[in-house]
């Protein structure tokens, strides 16, 4: 059974950080590109990051580069996102997703993805 979990959101103030954490398994995770993608209240799904399955290429949302970092550990099947800086407007519930050997030269978009996590809520005070 394909399962994705995602834990590390909470309630924080601007300026702090975070690490989400994304555990996977009933899947070949190396075998699967991983990215991180946000819905907040009011917006359309957006894209967050991504790393690919082949030399673990990364690809950032212009909204978070230099503040997120998308990182995986496949001995423990697991993806990460480091979040520093938080700011109010990156509130939202994160999801991770995988994509089966996809090997992602540009943003990709969320249809490209195979399985999908349940989120891990994050809200930024100011």
């Amino acid at each position: 059974q394909v399962q994705l979990t995602e834990s590390g959101g909470g309630l924080v103030q601007a300026g702090d950080s975070l690490r989400l954490s994304c555990a996977a398994s009933g899947f070949t995770f190396s075998s699967y590109s991983m990215g991180w993608f946000r819905l907040a209240p009011g917006k359309g799904r957006e894209f967050v990051a991504v790393i690919n399955w082949i030399h673990s290429t990364t690809y950032y949302a212009d909204s978070v580069k230099g503040r997120f970092t998308v990182s995986r550990d496949n001995a423990k099947s697991t993806l990460y996102l480091q979040i520093n800086s938080l700011k109010p407007g990156d509130t939202a519930r994160y999801y991770c997703a995988a994509a089966f050997r996809r090997n992602f030269t540009r943003i990709p978009p969320a249809t490209d993805f195979n399985f999908w996590g349940l989120g891990t809520q994050v809200t930024v005070s100011s």
